[in-house]
């Protein structure tokens, strides 16, 4: 069975409505990334931090999947699929895939703030301070912030590395260290770009462009 994997940013989950920051001059909803988004932040004002994403698990609740999401899920009925996502949402999940792999965390999840193998799901929208873990500690978001290892990027190697097509859906391939994934495909394996600013992109010749947001992009691939 052809093996797909997919590579998705934050492109695809704008299309159902969440803000990104990497358009708007690094703010993300008026808040300046790194000081909500670092481990320093998180030393300096837990309580700003948290508040942040407790407001971004609240916008994720009132959005649903979209027609990308619900495409990628459908080619599981006939491909073996792996989403690699960049993306913190659960849109990927709902949208009816069932092998997704965040490279950054998941938005409905917590970790210990001392063992950051210790993670833990959020039944609801709201993280404060005393909310602790099992382990007695704090719980912080369960992101990987921006100076922190990307703990996911071996396992992702992995499955690039068996792809027979790699499909990079919503993102500018600008994300490291994302962005290297390409790096590890296969010499026989194809791949396609859906991104409104694709044709703008300098990538290797035999890379299929479509210059064309998630929803619309994914209707011009020939499966």
């Amino acid at each position: 069975m052809e093996k797909i994997v997919v590579l998705s940013g934050a492109g695809i989950s704008a299309e159902s409505g969440l803000s990104t920051f990497r358009d708007s001059g690094g703010l993300w909803e008026g808040y300046d990334v790194y000081q909500v988004a670092t481990p320093e932040a998180w030393r300096k004002n837990p309580e700003l931090v948290l508040e942040f994403y407790n407001q971004r698990r609240r916008q994720l609740l009132e959005c649903e999947p979209n027609e990308a999401h619900f495409y990628l899920a459908e080619l599981e009925t006939r491909y073996e699929v792996v989403v690699i996502t960049q993306n913190v949402d659960d849109l990927h999940e709902r949208g009816g895939s069932t092998r997704v792999l965040h490279l950054h965390g998941e938005l409905r999840k917590a970790k210990s703030e001392k063992n950051h193998n210790l993670i833990v799901p959020l039944e609801s929208s709201e993280l404060v301070l005393g909310d602790l873990g099992p382990d007695g500690h704090q719980l912080r978001p369960h992101v990987v912030w921006f100076g922190e290892p990307v703990p996911m990027m071996d396992e992702a190697i992995v499955w690039v590395k068996k792809a027979d097509h790699l499909l990079i859906v919503g993102t500018s391939l600008l994300v490291y260290p994302a962005a290297q994934l390409v790096d590890f495909v296969k010499s026989t394996c194809r791949i396609s770009i859906i991104d409104p600013k694709a044709d703008e992109m300098n990538l290797p010749a035999g890379i299929v462009k479509i210059s064309k947001s998630a929803t619309q992009g994914v209707k011009e691939l020939k499966y």
